[in-house]
């Protein structure tokens, strides 16, 4: 605010014009409209100042500049034109104003060391670099000289002097011994800023001779040695063992014993001293003092306080450090050492330069033609700057007259420009300890009106709710903005309107009735133009039934209901949370249209339960309380959740820490297991808490870690068996201070999407991890493996930017930054990442394919160069596909085959072909991007394989003797057909096989008839086709001869005679009556069980009657493999086999109810019940035989 009445009239006119060109022109960053406008030169890019250069490497002096045109560059060395055509040695970079000077191809970097100053110009005038100092770098050798060793007492001290070669840059000093192990350093010997090796007192285990200062190079990455320093102590008992040597008995000797000795400084020596040092640079004071004890070092600062937070201690408090230095830090600072004896003490006084800075650096100024505007140049410095002013990099004294054009102190003042005005000025600040150069363009347009806002944009917003329609737009002069309603309404004014400087038109309030057609209309004296949008208001969503509040006992059903309406033509989506996060996946909860239903309630289901529908254009949630209660019928002790902990309380506040206590609440009968502190982020997320930690349910303190720049409050919960507490009631707010970011983002990648570009993506910090206001993030990248600097752009707090005009796929290193208000975090480690992909270019050749047999085959290939694959190679695709099978001649639906080879993989097998056939294949590599162009289609031919099984193998028109077999070709002959072979052999009753007969039948026969067979006989068959490669897999067949028809009428009449039927009774009667008699005979005698008196007189001959089940065991020969009666049907190996026996007393009997009574009587009961086995298929033709079952009896 202006506190004197009146000003000047230039200062006034300065107001006025600052005013203008405050509100002059603004561009638009539309990429489109940038190409199109015509704009003086802009420096972008160029080395710094002091540049010191590799002398064995090229030197690359950078200078980039954009404009429109595109500028021209010229360079000047030493202060004049430097024609680099004239100089093989160097070379400028197309489209660019680089200079590249080739020293690795026999250049000498001492010849081009100098003053460079870069120019760029076009119609609209020139930029220049700041003055480019180029010196190469120098590590020369150390001196030689003869170093005499060192003998000192102990307890002395001693200064080892370094004295490196004075190189460019200055190197970096340290001591090592011969094994290239650091010398310790510790408060009584140490090293200086100069590189000396201070003792402040030394000790016999100093002794050594191999004290070695190196001094590294960085820049040429060399390492220079000293000769090695010889140090002998000789301790106070060795002294006086040399004196006595030396001295007659009557003399007196004896070396003084290690005396204590006061501080004495070594460095810096005097009393006073003085220090110049730059704002902004590192101020570094050095105290190292001799004494016995070894002197501690304490540093004040006479009448102040040494800086917080700027303020280090190094070199074990002998080196006081003060970062970022203002000259607020000049004054006298005091170093004191002190031991036990007494003290010494150094004063330096310290004065604070300051290089200049920029208070207002000059910004480029747009101007319309006939407009005005100033230039603003101020800086400050320690000594005052001098301001002075070039046009187009010449001193304005002397550079063309502007009659639009003044020259005040550090303002040049513009009035009524013309489009000739436009030019580049440079404002140059400088003192004895440096200078600010900056570039500012004043760039006169003459361009009609433009509309940026695509056409017929459409704009949807709630009723009630403010709409904001945009009409970006551009002209020379600037354009004014009118707005109108529908293609022919009048121009909108009055209070109901909002019209913004950037053209935007806002109704704070839109109505159903603003729906409509706008159109923004600009216009200035090059002409008018204007663009039409939409905007439609919908009606607001609302949820017209509410959940409501719900007690529901344990086991029981509740039910929530969200009745909503809405626009008609918004789509709603409705979502029910649970305590803020998702519902349970429990089959429990059902979700319906406007409901949300719980079954069979738990305690767990307890909590609050939140409705939220989401439109596209706004969002309503209501929410309701479920609390759960036990039922009621049990009267006993009542187990709840705990009372919520009260009265919360913060104390020892710190930037990082605070200490949390609390009251526990009324446990309820259940004992608290833990507390869980949550915390509030009043300033980043205001209503949301977080989980911070838990503790036991016995400890009512904890001290809470903390975030800067975070407005905390803090609430507890108490746990139990049965649930947690409602929350306790917030504590006080705590507002940490802010500090740099602690941390940087993560998960940094960067991934083309497209063959020129870079996508950077990473994973924002939350709002706690900024530490401090102004989170943004710097954004850097280079091409990997090529000599190029860090691009840097710090970008507002998103997640994701997209470099353009990338080199298709090319790695780059990448990194990203966070930073805040009141600085960087810590350096960010570098990631590679890669520019977009594009389909690979080239095809694999010299494709080969090697046949292994008749389904097998391999395939090589050249492997693709990498440069062409362009992309990450991902493998290789092999396509094949069957063209024709040789055998039949026919084609048909081809269906192509794919495998897939990971890697750079250069060979690779087909399985599964079919033999006999026709192929084709190529190849092609894959990338990220997708598939290259396929390699020539390649031919081959699978060898003949064996064949499949014949189709089928029938069996008919069976005779006495002969049986016609009938068969169909293989479904894959897999070759040529040589021939059919067919084998086959009879099989007898017991399913012995009997001798193998082979046919060999011609490959175009589909029938034979078998002859000479056995009448009623089981054969079975094999039945396979063969190509030259060998036998394919058979098909078996089994089929029978019939029998004579005689015998077959003979032994069915047998079968159902009466009278034959009558005679098997009889037999079987006879057996059983002879059985009981045995049996009474044999229990004749005495009364008890049957099993008792088998057990006591056991007969070999017959064994007992089976435990189990009451019924008979089978007798057998005393020897249990005597043959049979003559006659009886026995298999082959002489065996009897169960299924053999048609029947026995076993089956006659009624299992377990068969017994005897007390005279050894059987009082069981025969039945001629029996079951009988299922014959399994047709394993014989023969009809059961009465026979048969006779001879099964033994």
């Amino acid at each position: 605010m202006l506190k004197k009445k009146s000003i000047s009239a230039g200062k006034a006119s300065l107001v006025l014009f600052l005013c203008q060109m405050i509100s002059a022109l603004d561009v638009p960053l539309d990429s489109k409209l940038l190409e199109e406008l015509s704009q003086p030169p802009t420096i972008t890019q160029q080395s710094p100042k002091d540049y010191i250069v590799d002398p064995r490497e090229n030197i690359v002096i950078q200078c980039e500049a954009k404009g429109k045109p595109p500028p021209s560059f010229s360079w000047t060395r030493n202060g004049t034109h430097f024609d680099i055509d004239k100089d093989a040695q160097v070379t400028m970079k197309p489209n660019s104003g680089t200079l590249v000077i080739n020293i690795m191809n026999g250049g000498k970097a001492e010849a081009y060391e100098g003053v460079y100053q870069c120019t760029a110009r076009n119609e609209r005038g020139a930029a220049i670099s700041n003055n480019i100092v180029i010196r190469p770098s120098r590590s020369p050798l150390w001196t030689k000289e003869k170093l005499e060793p060192n003998q000192v007492r102990e307890g002395d001290s001693l200064v080892l002097h370094c004295r490196p070669p004075v190189g460019l840059p200055p190197p970096i000093i340290f001591w090592m011994d011969n094994a290239f192990q650091r010398l310790p350093q510790s408060e009584r010997v140490s090293q200086g800023l100069n590189g000396d090796l201070y003792f402040s007192n030394v000790q016999p285990e100093d002794t050594r001779e191999d004290y070695i200062c190196y001094a590294r190079f960085n820049h040429t990455q060399t390492i220079q040695q000293k000769q090695p320093i010889s140090v002998k102590v000789f301790s106070v008992d060795s002294l006086n063992d040399t004196i006595a040597a030396n001295l007659s008995d009557t003399d007196i000797y004896g070396a003084k014993p290690v005396t204590e000795r006061q501080p004495v400084l070594l460095t810096p020596t005097g009393s006073t001293s003085t220090k110049v040092e730059l704002r902004g640079n590192v101020l570094l004071l050095e105290c190292i003092a001799a004494g016995l004890p070894t002197p501690v070092i304490r540093w004040i600062k006479e009448g102040g306080e040494l800086p917080a937070n700027r303020t280090f201690f190094e070199n074990f408090k002998k080196t006081l450090k003060i970062i970022d230095v203002s000259e607020a830090d000049s004054g006298n600072y005091k170093c004191i050492a002190r031991n036990i004896l007494g003290s010494a003490h150094h004063v330096i006084s310290v004065t604070v330069k300051a290089a200049p800075y920029w208070i207002t650096a000059p910004r480029n100024l747009v101007l319309s033609p006939g407009e005005d505007g100033t230039l603003i140049c101020r800086a400050n410095g320690n000594p005052k700057p001098n301001i002075s002013w070039l046009a187009n990099g010449v001193p304005i004294a002397i550079a063309p007259e502007d009659p639009s054009r003044k020259v005040d102190g550090d303002t040049i003042i513009f009035s009524h420009v013309q489009e000739r005005s436009s030019a580049v000025y440079q404002c140059n600040a400088s003192n004895e300890y440096g200078y600010l150069l900056a570039n500012a363009f004043v760039n006169v347009l003459a361009e009609p009106p433009r509309i940026l806002t695509p056409a017929n944009k459409l704009y949807q917003v709630i009723a009630d709710s403010p709409a904001l329609l945009d009409c970006a737009y551009f002209g020379s002069p600037k354009p004014e903005i009118e707005w109108f309603k529908g293609v022919k309404g009048s121009i909108l004014r009055g209070n109901e309107y909002v019209f913004h400087d950037n053209g935007t038109l806002e109704i704070p309030v839109a109505q159903k009735d603003s729906t409509g057609t706008y159109t923004c209309v600009a216009r200035n004296e090059l002409g008018k133009i204007q663009n039409e949008v939409q905007l439609e208001v919908k009606d607001p969503t609302m949820i017209i039934k509410q959940p409501e509040y719900k007690v529901i006992q344990r086991y029981g059903q509740v039910s929530f209901e969200c009745i909503i309406k809405h626009d008609s033509t918004l789509l709603p989506t409705v979502i029910w949370l649970k305590d803020n996060n998702e519902l349970p996946d429990d089959e429990r909860f059902l979700v319906g249209k406007d409901n949300l239903t719980i079954m069979n309630v738990t305690d767990k289901d307890d909590g609050t339960y939140t409705c939220i529908v989401n439109t596209t254009l706004d969002s309503v949630s209501a929410s309701a309380v479920l609390t759960v209660v036990a039922a009621p019928p049990t009267p006993a002790i009542i187990y709840a959740r705990p009372n919520p902990p009260f009265d919360l309380e913060l104390t020892g506040q710190l930037e990082r820490s605070v200490e949390l206590s609390w009251i526990p609440g009324d446990e309820n009968n259940s004992p608290i297991t833990n507390f869980v502190i949550e915390y509030e982020d009043g300033l980043h997320e205001p209503g949301v808490w977080h989980y911070q930690t838990e503790v036991p349910g016995t400890q009512t303190t904890v001290q809470l870690k903390l975030s800067p720049y975070v407005n905390y409050s803090f609430r507890v919960i108490a746990v139990n068996e049965i649930g947690r507490s409602q929350p306790s009631e917030s504590s006080e707010q705590y507002l940490t201070k802010s500090a740099n970011p602690d941390e940087n983002p993560s998960n940094v990648q960067g991934i083309g999407s497209e063959p020129d570009n870079l996508v950077i993506t990473w994973e924002s910090l939350k709002g706690f991890q900024s530490n401090g206001p102004g989170l943004q993030y710097k954004v850097s990248w280079r091409q990997k493996d090529v000599d190029d600097e860090w691009t840097s752009v710090i970008v507002a707090n998103v997640s994701k930017y997209i470099v353009s005009g990338t080199p298709t796929f090319v790695p780059y290193e990448i990194k990203v930054q966070a930073l805040n208000d009141l600085g960087y975090a810590p350096e960010p480690s570098e990631v590679i990442g890669h520019s977009g992909e594009d389909l690979p270019m080239v095809a694999p050749g010299n494709v080969q394919v090697h046949v292994i047999n008749s389904t097998l085959a391999k395939v090589h290939w050249d492997p693709v160069p990498l440069k062409s694959v362009r992309g990450h190679l991902q493998g290789y695709k092999v396509y094949y596909w069957k063209v024709q099978s040789l055998s039949r001649r026919s084609r048909r639906h081809v269906e192509k085959k794919i495998l897939t080879f990971r890697g750079n993989k250069t060979f690779g097998m087909l399985p599964g072909l079919e033999p006999y056939s026709s192929y084709k294949l190529n190849v092609r590599v894959v990338n990220g991007k997708g598939e290259g162009p396929a390699s020539p289609d390649k031919v081959f031919k699978t060898p003949e394989g064996v064949p499949s099984s014949p189709s089928f193998l029938k069996i008919t028109n069976p005779t006495l003797d002969s049986l016609t077999l009938e068969w169909g070709s293989p479904t894959h002959p897999n070759g040529v057909l040589t021939s059919y072979i067919l084998k086959f052999q009879p099989i007898n009753n017991t399913h012995e096989l009997g001798p193998l007969v082979e046919i060999r039948i011609p490959a175009n026969e589909s029938s034979l008839i078998l002859k000479n067979l056995n009448y009623s006989t089981r054969y079975k068959f094999y039945f396979n086709a063969q190509t030259s490669v060998g036998s394919g897999s058979q098909i078996t067949e089994e089929a029978v001869t019939i029998m004579d028809e005689a015998m077959a009428s003979r032994q069915v009449d047998i079968a159902t005679q009466g009278w034959f039927i009558g005679l098997m009774c009889a037999v079987a009667l006879l057996i059983l009556i002879l059985l009981i008699v045995c049996f009474i005979r044999r229990n004749k005698g005495g009364k008890y069980p049957v099993k008792e008196k088998e057990d006591a007189h056991a007969d070999p001959e017959i064994q007992p009657m089976k435990e189990d089940d009451g019924t008979f065991g089978e007798y057998s020969d005393a020897e249990d493999h005597k043959p049979l009666k003559k006659g009886s049907r026995t298999p082959s190996d002489r065996t009897v086999k169960k299924e053999d026996s048609d029947d026995s007393l076993v089956d006659y009997g009624e299992g377990v109810n068969g017994q005897f009574n007390e005279d050894g009587s059987f009082i069981g009961q025969y039945s001629g019940k029996k079951e009988k086995e299922p014959a399994e298929g047709n394993e014989s033709s023969e009809a059961p035989s009465p026979v048969n079952a006779m001879n099964s009896f033994v």
